[in-house]
């Protein structure tokens, strides 16, 4: 009760302070000082976002034009208890958390725990996922549970980007904007007049930024293994994309959408920073001077003298680091208006080929430089038949989904200028189909029953290949091949899963609604492909790879849920609050260790309970005024956690688990006149402190791999953007903005690696972009 009453209070006082994070579509020319609805398709239908009985956040195109939102790691502010991170050394793989669920490990055999679709495609990765998107409609971000019409991998929930489709009028939009460290974004749009039955649209941007690290040569004297700097800088942009799209009008009532989408990126990661190593006297200690083994590791690579815990803007690094994302989709949709239904198919391919190298010691000695180097293709088939029978009072969604995807990476490894070299590499493939249903009935005009369920069926397979070219350490002067497992040896993983929700809303007027909800999750298994643990042969095992012969359970989650949806003061308020409680069982934790190559272990070690609390307001006073907030409270814990059959369940640590976050803002409109119109946008953003890794919170020894260690303190994030628009020029209209990111220089890591005591306990930092300044011109016409 005193958590809750906290809750309700800081809620309250964040309407007053005004905030973002929430469904705007306020419109200035609006007769009404009320908020505009917002229309989502969350459930496959369109609906206005408060009727909607789900935890669901949406943001329209004007409070993405006017926050900048080009893509999904600038979403993390829209909705309470998610979180948004780059994954440590890149800044094209998502790390997306909801309410307490996260997939910290980026290889491409990995599931995330969100669901990333555009235009109702699925992403089906989180390499690559962090892409340019030009001319955005609608974002929605579902919490919780969407298993029923978005299946394996919503587990904690799905994010929807909705593009602008062609509108068949003649118009569109171009963009300029420049900033620190020379950065260049060109940003535009253009829609064509329709001719005939066809409507066609093109869209895009290109960004280019200097590295926001200097690279010096080595500041260290006497360090014999120290190489020079390949490059100026590191941490920077060079990005750009494009989309075409096509509209057919068939017919009255066919229509065929078709959509080309491309991105690349060829830039340099985040600077790896290191921020410590084990210095606790430990033979393991092996950068440590008062360590026994300071002779093997420091005496040739002394990275205790290269440790800096702050953020740096120079620094020195001797790998040719790079960060390459190719991709490329094609999707065709087809929607038949059939009376009271409406059938739709929506066929999608995408293909994408990533690769990066990256320099994990924070030094110019060759420790620790590694490559990843993926190509990745995915089809998909969409059935879906939405529609009413009974006098409306029946709702219905019923569907088919196929998914395919072949996935091949090369992952070589070098550590100690050569010593230990490895050739690793990993593929697999999988292949799924589903089908689902939900039904909505209106029993009264006030009470609605929501019943769906989800039945899914996978396979999965892998080959694994793993050669060590060079291993001085241990006496080893000719390759080793450690792993040689083609397709088909080790046998396919299977999996089946019948994933059910209901519904229970009632009106209580026009302007309030509750709801209580029951869902159930699912998450996919599969083998962990850059597994290091080998052992003899066995009959269980006849190719001695324990982890591929035992993979990794799916993770499942009961999620139970309370929700209020309210409109007030004449619909100058929206206030919406939803508690939840969250039962996971079999949890995919991911461990990383050094020891040999770099690889995480993967366990099914967990139960959970994960509880909550959110918040979310929009107030609009008066017409030039909407002030946005919202408010998150997280409590997770461990049930249980075996780890080499003890449970340890009071002694591990949470990852991305947040106890609050925040997000706060404020749009006014200051002046407006023939002239055109002046508005004030102020966003104010908070995660507090929370584990990256589900590591140790008291450990044996000083040296072990302690969670503490990758502890983020949190950060809070202040951006100001001042804009003059709607200026009238000929037949277009121009805008003029300037605007500030990360106002108060927030500098706390907010990701980390730990290489653990198998190697010395280098622990690197990523921390978020520096205070940036900008103007931004834009005309439309």
């Amino acid at each position: 009760m005193r958590r809750l009453a906290f809750a309700t209070a800081l809620s309250t006082s964040l309407v007053l302070l005004s905030a973002p994070a929430f469904a705007q579509d306020a419109q200035d020319d609006a007769e009404s000082a009320g908020i505009g609805d917002i229309v989502v398709t969350a459930q496959k239908r369109s609906e206005n976002l408060q009727d909607v009985p789900i935890a669901i956040s949406a943001v329209s195109s004007a409070f993405i034009e006017s926050r900048g939102v080009d893509s999904i790691d600038n979403l993390g502010t829209i909705a309470p208890n998610v979180k948004i991170e780059r994954a440590p050394s890149s800044k094209t793989i998502s790390q997306i958390a909801i309410r307490g669920s996260v997939t910290i490990n980026p290889a491409i055999t990995w599931e995330p725990a969100v669901g990333l679709y555009i235009d109702g495609v699925y992403i089906a990765k989180a390499q690559g996922s962090i892409f340019d998107v030009a001319d955005l409609e609608r974002v929605e971000i579902l919490r919780g549970p969407q298993g029923t019409l978005y299946g394996r991998n919503a587990l904690a929930g799905a994010v929807n980007l909705v593009s602008k489709k062609p509108s068949g009028q003649a118009g569109g939009f171009a963009e300029l904007t420049y900033g620190s460290f020379n950065e260049w974004k060109v940003r535009g749009s253009l829609d064509l007049p329709q001719v005939g039955i066809f409507s066609a649209k093109v869209s895009g941007q290109y960004r280019k930024r200097d590295g926001l690290v200097k690279l010096v040569p080595n500041p260290v004297a006497g360090v014999v293994t120290a190489l020079p700097n390949k490059f100026a800088d590191t941490d920077t942009i060079d990005s750009g994309s494009f989309m075409v799209q096509l509209r057919a009008e068939l017919s009255d009532t066919i229509t065929a959408d078709y959509t080309y989408d491309y991105s690349k990126q060829d830039q340099r990661p985040p600077f790896a920073q290191l921020i410590s190593v084990n210095r606790n006297g430990d033979p393991r200690d092996i950068f440590d001077p008062k360590s026994p083994s300071y002779a093997f590791g420091g005496a040739f690579f002394p990275l205790d003298k290269y440790t800096n815990p702050n953020r740096v803007e120079t620094a020195s690094m001797d790998g040719a680091v790079y960060e390459k994302s190719r991709s490329y989709g094609h999707a065709l949709t087809l929607t038949a208006e059939l009376g009271d239904a409406t059938l739709k198919s929506i066929s999608a391919y995408r293909d994408l080929a990533w690769s990066d190298g990256l320099d994990l010691d924070g030094s110019p000695t060759p420790v620790a430089f590694t490559q990843r180097i993926t190509d990745y293709y995915a089809y998909s088939q969409e059935l879906q038949l939405a529609g009413k029978a009974f006098d409306s009072r029946l709702a219905y969604v019923l569907g088919a989904f196929y998914f395919k995807e072949k996935a091949e990476t090369l992952n070589p490894q070098s550590f100690f200028g050569g010593g230990a070299d490895y050739q690793s590499e990993y593929g697999s493939n999988t292949e799924a189909f589903a089908l689902y249903t939900q039904l909505d009935y209106n029993f009264t005009d006030a009470l609605k029953l929501t019943l769906g369920a989800r039945y899914t069926h996978e396979k999965k397979d892998i080959r694994r290949y793993l050669r060590i070219n060079f291993d001085a350490a241990n006496g080893i002067t000719s390759p080793l091949v450690v792993a040689n497992i083609p397709y088909g040896v080790i046998p396919d993983a299977k999996y089946n899963d019948f994933s059910p929700a209901a519904t229970l809303s009632y009106a209580v007027n026009d302007n309030v609604n509750v709801y209580a909800r029951y869902a159930r999750g699912f998450k996919s298994g599969g083998f962990n492909g850059e597994t290091n643990v080998f052992a003899a042969p066995t009959a269980a095992c006849p190719t001695g790879a324990l982890e591929l012969c035992d993979p990794y359970r799916p993770e499942k989650v009961d999620s139970y849920e309370l929700g209020l949806k309210t409109r007030l003061l004449d619909g100058k308020v929206i206030f919406n609050v939803a508690a939840f409680q969250d039962e996971h069982k079999d949890i995919q934790l991911s461990v990383f260790t050094a020891s040999g190559a770099a690889s995480s272990i993967v366990r099914n070690a967990a139960a959970a309970r994960i509880r909550g609390l959110e918040f979310e307001t929009v107030v609009r006073p008066v017409e030039a005024i909407t002030l946005n907030a919202s408010l998150a409270i997280l409590d997770a814990k461990y049930k249980s956690y075996l780890d080499g059959g003890v449970d340890v369940a009071g002694n591990r640590a949470f990852p991305h688990t947040p106890k609050a976050t925040a997000s706060a803002g404020l749009d006014v409109r200051l002046a407006k006149g023939d002239w055109g119109k002046v508005n004030f946008y102020a966003d104010v953003n908070h995660v507090s402190s929370y584990y990256t890794f589900p590591y140790a919170l008291t450990t044996p020894t000083a040296s072990d791999q302690d969670a503490f260690n990758t502890k983020s303190k949190g950060r809070t994030m202040v951006n100001l953007r001042l804009a003059v628009a709607d200026i009238p020029l000929g037949g277009a209209s121009v805008e003029l903005a300037g605007w500030v990111r990360n106002l108060t220089k927030e500098a706390n890591p907010s990701n980390f690696i730990d290489f653990g005591p198998g190697f010395g306990g280098l622990t690197l930092g990523y921390f978020p972009d520096p205070r940036t300044f900008g103007v931004t011109g834009a005309v439309r016409f």
